[in-house]
Formats: C-alpha cells, sequence, structure tokens
C-alpha cells in the first residue's frame, strides 16, 4: 500500500532545513518525524524539479506539487505491438519452445513492449479463458 504524500507545508520545511540550516538527511527526518528515505525521496524530486531555496514566491502550493509529483504518462498499448494470443499458443505446442523465448523475440522487436511478468501474465489470462477445459 502506497503511504500517503507529506503535506506541502512538511515537504518546504523538510527543504528549508536541507538548503538553509545544512542538516543531514538523518537530522531533517528525525526532527520532521518522517523516516530517512522520505527525506531523500523529497530531496531528489526537489533537485529533479531544478527548485532551489527560497522557493519562488510566485510558485504556490499547486505548481509545486506539479513539479515534484508531475503526472505519469502511461505507454500507449498500441506501441506495444503484443502477438496474437493464438500465435503463442500454437508455438508453444512446438518442441523446445518456451514462452520465456518467445518474450525474448517479441522484445527484440518491440523494445517498448511489456516486461516478462507481464507477458505472461496477459498470456495465462487468455489461455485459462480460451483453451482450458470447461468445467461443468
Amino acid at each position: 500500500m502506497a503511504n500517503r504524500r507529506l503535506s506541502m507545508r512538511k515537504i518546504k520545511e523538510v527543504l528549508r532545513l536541507h538548503k538553509e540550516i545544512g542538516l543531514s538527511e538523518r537530522q531533517i527526518a528525525k526532527s520532521c518525524g518522517i523516516s530517512r528515505s522520505t527525506v531523500k525521496d523529497y530531496l531528489h524530486r526537489v533537485q529533479r524539479a531544478g527548485l532551489s531555496w527560497p522557493l519562488p514566491s510566485d510558485l504556490d502550493e499547486a505548481q509545486l506539487e506539479n513539479l515534484l509529483f508531475p503526472p505519469i504518462q502511461p505507454i500507449a498499448s498500441e506501441n506495444r505491438g503484443m502477438p496474437s494470443m493464438d500465435y503463442l499458443y500454437q508455438e508453444l505446442k512446438k518442441k523446445g519452445v518456451t514462452l520465456q523465448l518467445l518474450w525474448c523475440e517479441y522484445k527484440q522487436a518491440n523494445p517498448q513492449g511489456y516486461q516478462y511478468s507481464q507477458f505472461c501474465k496477459l498470456y495465462h489470462r487468455v489461455e485459462k479463458i480460451l483453451w482450458s477445459p470447461k468445467l461443468f
């Protein structure tokens, strides 16, 4: 389960303690009552966003949040070029052909494609529906 984000007030305090006071991540964590890894994550986000201290006066909390937590751009599924499930099923019937071998071929043709675990998950989901014996 993902943890909730800190309030913008606390994030600003982390940044202030680091930049203005010069405290270490461990000291900031203790002062703010958060984990050191959380401090490290927020300082990394601030650095990646190119922010400095003091923060610009025209930067409101919503803008700061958008800079620190940019929206995730999903990869379009049409770019993944998943082969037909029937093709995969027929190939797996051949001797020496494995799902991992088929995934390697797929990944070479589609570098932005699914990783192995998701590839297998999608295949097994379809396999279970289409080709498993029906139990009545």
